[in-house]
């Protein structure tokens, strides 16, 4: 019995040939699973059919590239610009089509967005107007190369629908090709594909035009775009339900509304962005189309998802990276249980290791999550039954010792956790002190409700002595102590109050001016929520750029945000030592004093090592996990977790 709340979310709907038992569709991402002639891999295969099989009503498999290279997208995307790729794109459909899911395919061109690097030749617009995002010129299409390009469209989607997909989607946003061409700032051209919007338009109304008589009239072509653009002089929403009007009437079959550009200088993917942030755009489209409305967007959770179905606002709702964190996510709301959905926490790993790839030009890597480690590896099979239930300790109730427990315990094996404190989650709760960090919260809450679930004994508040590990006669031990905050030599009178960033997300009182040293990822975390607090700022660092351990999908976001606050920032700079009314600080070899009430230390963290040097020779098996082996991020310690869980 489908949850009341949840209700609209799992009513079918029929798209031309193509019946969706739910209104739940999979947004189309690169994977970098691809092999490197740009075909279908069995790990790729494997990756859509595990969401096919957490029910998902439709997967968009992510974009193939239509004219290669010229075209390409990614270094090793996707190809279809031949029936060579038919053999592997029919494996995939047929996969995820027999796993329970609708499939279809999205269709690209990079444009101007495509590198040189990687395509071996200038890249193509339709406009010689230079990329902020690549730095570098483009060519201008012809007349007749911009029809042989639609041409090219028109194949591959029928190519698609030969090779068994069920429709196939334009890729009309982000500022690739098409929406190079629908907007005013990249499309100044003279001829029938330029001028005003609805000529603008031209470009993707003869793409589908063309994909009509190639596959039909009831064969689905949806088509995703940039709604709003957030670009100066950009397209407006205005402009785009005049797109929306065109592509209509030209026969697509779905519209999917999406925001901006990856030029566009809003935020539309880290944790900062509110939930649901851009579905006014899809409501926007949907008050002038017939066709069904697909939103998209910092969508991570099944009854706002439900939401926006019920009050109309979108006919369905695509989400991406929710599904990368947990691929079982529909199956689990279809049965109403909520808590167990691993929610993504839109830290943005997943982008940030395949976009460094699309500035180097290398072998673009292989997507990742921080809270799925199976992401990718779901071919390996990996959290199966134990040969032999064994009596497991767990040491630390932070990221890497809850995932440790947790796939230990669903592996059949009998687990105690110990925790120190009289709370799980360790530094967990510290991170998401912070703006715009609340999405942290999640890891702790799922999976505190997993461990309760699958019977992890927990014993909190305890102090963990060597001794005590050693009596308790544990088949296996797991060592998760996590880390402790790197405090350097600080010479001087210490009349100034000295804190650690730990104590000040921890709830300890700073007076009214605070000098933060240290502008890592912590320092400018913390100087963030003094300065929400009221408090004077400034933070001072040794590198030339503060916040240089973020990953660049969230970085530029923090540091605008910063600048735009009333935060002093002192790069180059370094800490010297304590005075009487604050700390001396030296920049070009020249020394001044900051004054200040508090000092807050956020120099690093240093490996909690202390229990498992203690334990070494003591126990039979000994793993050591997350922080207290090396202090990293989230992803780094459930990543652990999950490999000892696995192996043990």
């Amino acid at each position: 019995m489908i949850n009341q709340q949840l209700s609209s979310l799992f009513q079918p709907i029929a798209i031309g040939d193509m019946r969706l038992k739910n209104r739940i569709v999979m947004a189309p991402m690169g994977t970098g699973l691809t092999s490197g002639d740009g075909s279908v891999t069995e790990q790729l295969i494997e990756y859509h059919a595990e969401r096919a099989r957490g029910g998902v009503g439709l997967i968009v498999v992510e974009p193939v590239c239509v004219d290669y290279p010229t075209g390409a997208l990614l270094p090793k995307g996707l190809r279809l610009d031949g029936e060579r790729y038919i053999t592997g794109l029919g494996n995939l459909a047929r996969a995820v089509k027999a796993a329970g899911a609708n499939v279809s395919l999205q269709l690209g061109h990079g444009g101007r967005y495509s590198r040189s690097q990687f395509t071996g030749g200038q890249p193509v617009a339709p406009s010689p107007i230079p990329s902020r995002y690549t730095k570098e010129m483009p060519r201008e299409l012809t007349t007749g190369e911009v029809e042989a390009i639609i041409e090219k469209f028109a194949q591959a989607a029928k190519i698609a629908q030969e090779a068994g997909f069920d429709g196939v989607e334009l890729m009309g946003s982000t500022g690739y090709l098409i929406s190079q061409f629908l907007s005013s700032v990249t499309n100044k051209r003279s001829d029938r594909f330029g001028g005003d919007t609805r000529s603008r338009a031209t470009f993707v109304v003869e793409i589908i035009e063309s994909i009509r008589r190639k596959v039909g009239a009831s064969f689905p072509v949806c088509l995703k775009f940039s709604v709003d653009d957030y670009l100066p002089e950009g397209n407006t929403i205005e402009d785009s339900q005049i797109v929306a009007r065109r592509a209509e009437a030209a026969g697509v079959s779905m519209l999917h509304a999406w925001a901006g550009w990856h030029e566009s200088p809003i935020a539309m993917l880290p944790m900062s962005v509110a939930r649901g942030a851009f579905v006014p755009l899809a409501q926007a489209v949907k008050a002038v189309a017939q066709v069904p409305v697909i939103a998209v967007g910092r969508i991570n959770d099944a009854l706002l998802a439900a939401q926006i179905v019920a009050e109309g606002k979108a006919d369905l709702v695509a989400m991406g990276r929710a599904l990368l964190a947990d691929p079982h996510l529909p199956a689990k709301a279809a049965q109403g249980n909520l808590d167990d959905i691993r929610m993504c926490i839109a830290c943005c790993r997943c982008f940030d290791d395949v976009t460094p790839s699309r500035s180097k030009g290398q072998s673009e890597p292989a997507i990742v999550c921080s809270l799925n480690a199976e992401l990718g590896r779901e071919w390996q099979r990996r959290t199966v039954p134990a040969k032999r239930a064994k009596n497991v300790l767990v040491v630390g109730g932070g990221p890497a010792g809850m995932e440790a427990a947790r796939v230990s315990a669903a592996r059949g094996h009998r687990v105690t956790l110990w925790e120190e404190q009289n709370r799980l989650g360790g530094t967990l709760s510290l991170a998401s002190t912070p703006p715009h960090k609340e999405e942290i919260n999640n890891i702790a809450r799922y999976l505190g409700h997993q461990m309760q679930k699958l019977g992890v004994k927990l014993e909190m508040g305890k102090k963990v002595t060597a001794q005590a590990v050693s009596d308790g006669n544990f088949d296996e031990v797991i060592v998760a102590a996590g880390a402790l905050p790197l405090i350097p030599a600080a010479p001087g009178a210490q009349s100034v109050r000295a804190v650690t960033a730990n104590d000040v997300l921890a709830g300890e009182t700073v007076g009214e001016r605070v000098v933060v040293i240290g502008g890592g990822m912590v320092g400018s975390e913390t100087a963030e929520f003094l300065a929400s607090k009221g408090k004077k700022v400034t933070i001072v660092e040794m590198l030339d750029k503060i916040a240089l351990d973020l990953g660049p999908t969230t970085r530029w976001v923090t540091v605008k945000r910063i600048r735009e606050s009333d935060i002093e920032i002192l790069t180059g700079t370094r800490f010297v030592e304590f005075a009487d009314s604050g700390v001396v600080v030296q920049k070009e070899g020249l020394n001044q004093v900051l004054e200040a009430d508090t000092v807050v230390m956020a120099t690093g963290m240093r490996a909690n090592t202390e229990l498992a040097d203690a334990l070494k020779g003591k126990v039979r098996n000994l793993h050591v996990i997350g922080d207290c082996l090396e202090p990293r991020r989230i992803l780094e310690a459930i990543h652990e977790g999950w490999e000892v869980g696995c192996t043990i």
